[in-house]
């Protein structure tokens, strides 16, 4: 999808702030970050959302969120807590439709989010 941004990260077209990449996935640093810590986690393949997923995506969406795990830990936020995020389509605040997971920590965490 050359219209998506994400699309164009993965593709090399725009160089975000990598903090990690494999074959399938690809996790880089907010441009505008909502947290001190803010990665976003996004599987390679292009998936506009959590809609579009089917059951063949099971593997990567388990590899994204374990990511999230490991890299909350690197930073050394992990014990003191993150949150994790998918967003959903216009109303549940999704802006890039390409799936992605936000992984925020590095502040306390209110609840209920906005």
């Amino acid at each position: 999808m050359t219209d998506c941004l994400f699309c164009r990260m993965v593709a090399g077209e725009i160089a975000p702030d990598t903090v990690y990449e494999d074959d399938q996935l690809l996790a880089f640093r907010d441009i505008n970050p909502q947290a001190p810590c803010h990665i976003l986690i996004i599987p390679k393949q292009h998936i506009a959302s959590l809609n579009d997923l089917v059951s063949d995506d099971q593997l990567v969406l388990g590899k994204m969120v374990l990511l999230a795990q490991r890299l909350a830990a690197q930073e050394g936020l992990a014990e003191a807590g993150y949150r994790t995020v998918f967003n959903c389509n216009e109303e549940g605040g999704q802006e890039v439709f390409h799936l992605h997971l936000h992984l925020l920590a590095g502040r306390q965490m209110s609840w209920p989010p906005g």
